[in-house]
């Protein structure tokens, strides 16, 4: 079982940065990365990025391409979502859960041990 817990989030305004971190604690050594996720209310969950624990396999989603930027450190067991240039409809709780498969890795499916979630609310 692996336990997330997710931090950083608050306030900002548009145009603003924030940096995310998700600590996991426990048995992550059976799967192949980490993602983030987020919810808008009234939405379904999305894919935001992933990233394997090796680094590569980073992928994101179009519409945070270039302002946001998902990394590891492996020693610490955390990944963090930096997030630059944003934007108000990136306002939504962002959940980072762990990634057991290796294939479809922009979908809920391949994720499991989802963190509680950490609200980011972007005023314009």
């Amino acid at each position: 079982q692996v336990q997330l817990v997710e931090s950083g989030g608050g306030l900002v305004q548009a145009g603003g940065s924030l940096r995310l971190s998700c600590a996991a604690s426990g048995r992550t050594f059976n799967s192949y990365g980490m993602g983030w996720f987020r919810q808008a209310p009234g939405k379904e969950r999305e894919f935001v990025a992933t990233t394997s624990w090796s680094g590569g396999g980073t992928i994101y989603a179009d519409s945070v391409k270039g302002r946001f930027t998902i990394s590891g450190d492996n020693t610490k067991n955390t990944v963090y979502l930096q997030m630059n240039n944003l934007k108000p409809e990136d306002t939504a709780v962002y959940y980072c859960a762990v990634r057991v498969s290796i294939i479809r890795a922009t979908m809920l499916a391949a994720y499991n041990n989802w963190g509680q979630g950490t609200q980011v609310t972007v005023s314009s």
